[in-house]
């Protein structure tokens, strides 16, 4: 069920008399990754922080992480090529998962109870994309293939019965801001369903890609996702090998640059500052307003960008909050870990959806911290938003 749903419910609401039928009939069809992320991320009641990141006065020593055993990396040595813009990830055994982010310096009011209990992960080695996909790389997919991305079809009339025609068009989730602060509780309230939003129009059908082409692509669905990772010869990170690789070779730090939010005084990814969601309100101090195009901050351990903040990043994982528990309870090690064998969100178990990884350009501790490595996210598979993109990788044992 694509974003399209719970859009329309929003639409609709400010409607009188026969709207009402419509918003009976679109909630009756449930809703959509969109909410169910936010879902995630309000799961404790969220409030306003009385003063925004940007003046926060940020910790001067190092987050304490304890519980997570040493990171123990293979030697297997790496392939002597790599496709071009791929690196190198040696696997090994870690512990995945996150401490109570709560309980951190600059964590945020959400406990994230689905990233424990931690737990012991061996992986094999692979190649991972140094930068999420960009707009001009997944042209060059578009080019070649025609492929058409679930936020530029129609909606049909099976998908949703009832729906007057003039409803069912095209299009994507796109943040929307409002003019003035506005409690946290409700993310309606920034964020609206765009007809003509698409990869090819991020801000909606007057924007474009031109400068964007280093941008990261966005409004791809996991289907849009899955399906350029196979023209490619690749396929999308587990859950597993995404955290693996987001940490660098480190063991248990709470991001992916090491121990602090703002080391040295400087801004290590492309994250919120400012008072979230308020129109303007991101004050750009890592040096960008809303997306940035990829590789402009500095490297994690294994030389990949932006694992944390820019875009969310699509695995390929099943999302359920108990799946940690259930490999926990295995005992032992988990090798490669392929996720549940199905989805399942006790807000919404009626929605299929995938884990989503890595945070974004709209992360704030005043509503959400998930640039924390180990922290996870999740997302109905047939949405998209101009958050929402995606990296791939490959087996190591089948280079050449």
């Amino acid at each position: 069920m694509s974003s399209v749903t719970r859009t329309m419910r929003l639409q609709n609401q400010k409607r009188a008399g026969n709207g009402r039928i419509v918003i009976v009939a679109v909630i009756t069809l449930g809703v959509v990754g969109l909410l169910t992320w936010w879902l995630l991320l309000r799961s404790q009641p969220a409030h306003e922080a009385p003063v925004g990141s940007a003046t926060k006065i940020l910790p001067v020593t190092p987050n304490a992480q304890p519980s997570f055993e040493a990171t123990i990396v293979n030697s297997t040595p790496a392939p002597e090529t790599l496709p071009a813009g791929m690196v190198y990830i040696p696997g090994g055994e870690f512990s995945m998962g996150s401490l109570d982010p709560t309980e951190m310096f600059c964590g945020g009011d959400q406990p994230m109870d689905d990233a424990r209990p931690l737990h012991r992960v061996y992986l094999d080695g692979f190649v991972m994309d140094a930068t999420e996909v960009t707009n001009e790389e997944f042209a060059s997919f578009v080019q070649a293939t025609g492929y058409v991305t679930v936020a530029e079809r129609k909606p049909t009339r099976e998908e949703f019965p009832g729906v007057p025609d003039d409803k069912l068009v095209a299009g994507s989730a796109v943040f929307s801001p409002p003019p003035r602060p506005v409690p946290l509780d409700d993310h309606y309230q920034w964020w609206s369903y765009v007809a003509g939003a698409n990869w090819r129009h991020p801000d909606g059908p007057s924007s474009d890609l031109k400068g964007r082409e280093k941008f990261p692509v966005v409004h791809v669905a996991y289907e849009d996702a899955a399906a350029y990772a196979k023209w490619a010869g690749k396929r999308l990170p587990t859950e597993a090998e995404f955290e693996f690789a987001a940490r660098g070779g480190l063991t248990g730090k709470p991001y992916a640059w090491g121990d602090e939010l703002k080391p040295g005084g400087k801004w290590p990814a492309n994250i919120y500052q400012g008072k979230f969601p308020v129109k303007g309100g991101d004050a750009g101090e890592d040096g960008f307003r809303g997306l940035a195009p990829v590789a402009q901050f500095r490297p994690n351990g294994y030389g990949l960008f932006d694992v944390g903040g820019n875009v969310w990043e699509w695995t390929s994982d099943w999302y359920r909050p108990d799946y940690y528990s259930t490999l926990a309870q295995q005992g032992g090690v988990a090798r490669n870990p392929q996720g549940p064998a199905s989805s399942l969100d006790p807000n919404e178990p009626d929605q299929p959806k995938r884990v989503q990884r890595g945070g974004s350009f709209l992360c704030t501790d005043q509503f959400c911290t998930r640039y924390m490595v180990g922290t996870r996210g999740k997302g109905e598979v047939r949405s998209g938003t101009n958050h929402l993109g995606f990296r791939c990788v490959k087996d190591a044992a089948k280079q050449g």
